[in-house]
């Protein structure tokens, strides 16, 4: 587990760009926090440093915003909406989750234990009321989030940002 302190926006993005380079087909990356703690900006980071440079949204009216990209498929899934687990169901995003695609989760606990197993947890919330940015706290479940907690760990090791 890796906990870190993230000033700013930009810190944010840094943090995804850091983890761009790592991501590969098959992985599941979930993005937990409450309304306006990063998640979005952490993605965009994410796929600026992928090469999208078109518009980057919240998915959270699409429930997914698709970006092909030259090696894989990137799915941004967002699952505020949902009522109920059982929406999974009837909104068919099931078949994004494969061998040749990158899914980045926003709001998972929403669909809970129907989602495949993450191999990233990224969890943002606001670092205090004294203190101004956010909190990452990165938790790897596989091999290869291993790898993206390391990143992260390298962009951020000549910077003083560990709480």
């Amino acid at each position: 587990m890796l906990t870190l302190h993230l000033p700013d926006a930009a810190a944010t993005t840094r943090t995804g760009a850091a983890i761009a380079p790592t991501l590969v087909g098959g992985m599941v990356v979930a993005l937990q926090g409450d309304l306006g703690a990063g998640k979005t900006t952490l993605a965009r980071g994410i796929l600026r440093a992928l090469g999208v440079s078109g518009p980057i949204k919240s998915p959270s009216y699409a429930l997914v915003e698709h970006y092909p990209l030259s090696s894989i498929y990137f799915y941004h899934l967002d699952f505020y909406r949902f009522d109920d687990p059982s929406e999974w169901e009837t909104a068919g995003l099931a078949e994004c989750f494969r061998a040749d695609s990158v899914c980045l989760v926003e709001w998972p606990e929403r669909v809970a234990a129907l989602l495949p197993p993450f191999d990233l947890a990224l969890v943002l919330s606001l670092a205090s009321p004294t203190r101004e940015g956010r909190t990452l706290v990165a938790h790897a479940n596989s091999e290869s989030g291993e790898r993206c907690v390391s990143a992260i760990e390298a962009a951020f090791a000549a910077r003083d940002t560990r709480d």
